[in-house]
């Protein structure tokens, strides 16, 4: 085995471990990242942001959702329907993905409470809770792929296959969603996340956790009354 992989071996990525704390140590959080030679004036330009693209965008978006959801229900009960919410799956849980990052940076609109309107029904659609996630996102772009202290390392080392495969069809999101989802509706959060995320915003954390639990409930609910997948078609199945 080569000195990397035996390095790969004990790397600690939890944000409250030994990597955490020798990170910091070393000089490599909130570290001076390189920016672009661009004027600020040329940079205020670039930056300008505007409603009417995303509004167009987002009108869009939700036309289509309808449309393909509509032709799903119409052809419910044939092989028929495959086709419509296949496409409404992809919509809902990978165009959502998009619109949820630039929203999280406020780059989407111009306005901000419509930024933060797209990014919370976004972020919903992607299992993600959206104040954990803004702030973990913010630690993301400033401590990226620092073990240690970046939050959302996307596949650390050594890879586990199996699992990198799985990340396909979200099931590990749902486990590690609804774990943390139940957790914040009896008011608690976990150490890593203490460590990125204020005490003042535990209050948010915990609201929206049971808000999105009594939708799912509600959801789940009536797939039960009516005997049917048909409404977890539209809110829950799709993010797999």
């Amino acid at each position: 085995m080569s000195k990397s992989s035996t390095n790969a071996d004990w790397l600690d990525y939890s944000l409250v471990g030994e990597n955490a704390t020798v990170a910091v140590e070393r000089g490599l959080a909130d570290a001076t990242w390189y920016t672009t030679p661009v004027s600020k004036d040329a940079m205020r330009e670039l930056l300008k942001r505007r409603n009417g693209p995303a509004i167009c965008d987002t009108l869009i978006w939700f036309a289509l959702l309808s449309i393909f959801g509509c032709s799903g229900y119409l052809l419910w009960g044939s092989a028929w329907a495959i086709l419509p919410f296949a496409i409404y799956g992809v919509l809902y849980a990978s165009v959502s993905d998009s619109r949820w990052h630039e929203s999280s940076h406020g780059t989407a609109f111009k306005t901000d409470w419509l930024n933060n309107a797209l990014y919370e029904l976004a972020s919903f659609m992607v299992l993600r809770e959206s104040v954990p996630w803004r702030w973990s996102h913010t630690r993301h772009h400033s401590d990226t792929i620092i073990v240690g202290l970046d939050p959302e390392i996307a596949t650390p080392r050594p890879i586990n296959v199996p699992e990198t495969l799985l990340k396909f069809t979200n099931i590990l999101a749902l486990r590690n969603y609804f774990r943390s989802v139940l957790l914040h509706c009896i008011g608690r959060t976990t150490s890593e996340e203490r460590t990125y995320l204020p005490e003042s915003e535990f209050g948010k954390v915990f609201l929206r956790a049971r808000i999105y639990v009594l939708i799912y409930a509600g959801v789940i609910g009536l797939a039960f009354y009516t005997g049917s997948l048909l409404p977890l078609m539209y809110i829950g199945l799709p993010t797999f």
